[in-house]
């Protein structure tokens, strides 16, 4: 969500100001929460302006700092499913993951893995026809 113009928050606090009112009866009138002009109102007191904060960023993942590991892992592990991945990664690095989290990492440096489920399949049908 956007946040509201310094235009839209200049007339809140200018309406308020002005007197006669209540923080409720401009909140009404703006159709905003009075929670938020009193916040406008403490913003334009502390700080003497209504510019809005910066928002949002990135959330870090646990294994955001190892991509060249997560990459070596997976070239030397091709087929290991993810528990086997948390694993060795808990083992060799000591930072323990769920398989959920290892999964967001790899697909985050877009490697993809082998399932081993399938190739066991897939080889065994081919043992059964030979």
């Amino acid at each position: 969500m956007k946040p509201y113009s310094v235009d839209l928050r200049e007339k809140i606090v200018n309406a308020y100001e002005r007197g006669g009112t209540s923080i409720r009866k401009v909140a009404v009138q703006f159709g905003v929460a009075k929670s938020y002009v009193q916040k406008l109102l403490q913003l334009q007191k502390t700080q003497g302006h209504l510019e809005p904060k910066k928002q949002g960023g990135t959330i870090k993942g646990k294994l955001d700092e190892y991509g060249s590991e997560l990459a070596e892992m997976v070239k030397s592990h091709p087929d290991a499913t993810l528990s086997e991945y948390c694993e060795y990664f808990g083992e060799k690095y000591n930072v323990w993951v769920c398989a959920s989290v290892m999964c967001c990492a790899l697909q985050k440096q877009k490697l993809t893995r082998k399932k081993r489920l399938y190739a066991v399949a897939k080889r065994k049908q081919k043992e059964s026809k030979g």
